[in-house]
């Protein structure tokens, strides 16, 4: 893994570092697979991030959204119904890499189901930096759901490292709610009709610590973030690829009345596949 060009970033306030801000790679990386510990250099969250209950850094954003999604070059997020057809070794180096760094990962219903969802585990590779910025062994896994049509007797649900959270709204089934606490799901109402809004969510999860927030989709869920103006950083990987069909893109959902501009923060390549990081101007 190489990186491409050093990218200046541009779009933060002076009171909050760019995240994973760092000087040109020395030449040494130009040649040789990044360890993991070099990737997490790369891909740290701006500092300070605080909760609304710390004081101390008023200037300083309250929770940090990043997504992370792989598409083809002809703009397929999926092949299949499945993103694995389309990533690839290092792709999942740095799928890792974001996990062992974030407090809690959000998925929708969809993506848990499609993508077969288990407990996020802790790794040896990460534990003293997660230790060093007070975050559990391993992160929390937050499904949206706004039906609660989930298999609760999943290990996701029933022997997670970390409690899984369940992210649904006021209409939801108190019986489905009832099914998920049972399991040892922890359910938080994010909204107050049928589904989770998505600002609400974002915030519910800051106000209880988890505020280095990671999601993975899918489409629909990111379509949802995106439009809701709560999206703070893209992790798009590009795989040299051509899927043709009509498979989803990275986002679904309305068209937005604008183009919301992101801009170009960092760039990484192997084997032909960009790893580019973009933030909401």
């Amino acid at each position: 893994m190489r990186r491409l060009f050093p990218v200046t970033d541009q779009t933060a306030p002076d009171s909050v570092p760019a995240p994973g801000a760092q000087p040109e790679a020395p030449a040494d990386l130009m040649d040789r697979e990044w360890t993991l510990d070099e990737l997490a250099e790369a891909y740290a969250y701006p500092v300070p991030l605080t909760t609304p209950a710390d004081p101390s850094a008023s200037d300083a954003p309250h929770r940090w959204l990043r997504a992370n999604m792989v598409s083809t070059l002809d703009g397929a997020a999926q092949h299949d119904g499945r993103s694995q057809a389309i990533s690839s070794d290092a792709d999942m180096r740095i799928f890792g890499t974001l996990r062992g760094l974030a407090d809690v990962v959000i998925a929708g219903a969809e993506t848990v189901r499609l993508e077969g969802y288990r407990p996020a585990r802790a790794r040896d590779a990460f534990a003293a930096r997660r230790a060093a910025d007070g975050q559990a062994p391993a992160p929390v896994i937050a499904v949206v759901s706004a039906s609660l049509n989930l298999d609760f007797s999943l290990p996701l649900f029933t022997s997670p490292l970390v409690p899984t959270l369940v992210l649904t709204g006021a209409a939801a089934s108190p019986d489905r709610i009832r099914d998920a606490e049972k399991a040892g799901a922890r359910v938080i109402v994010a909204g107050d009709g049928p589904g989770v809004e998505p600002d609400r969510a974002v915030t519910a999860l800051a106000d209880m610590g988890l505020v280095r927030q990671l999601t993975e989709g899918g489409p629909r869920l990111l379509g949802q973030f995106a439009a809701a103006g709560v999206l703070d950083e893209l992790c798009l990987t590009v795989a040299p690829l051509l899927t043709v069909g009509s498979a989803q893109r990275i986002t679904g959902g309305p068209v937005l009345p604008d183009p919301e501009r992101f801009a170009l923060a960092a760039v990484l390549e192997e084997a032909g596949f960009l790893f580019t990081r973009y933030r909401r101007i």
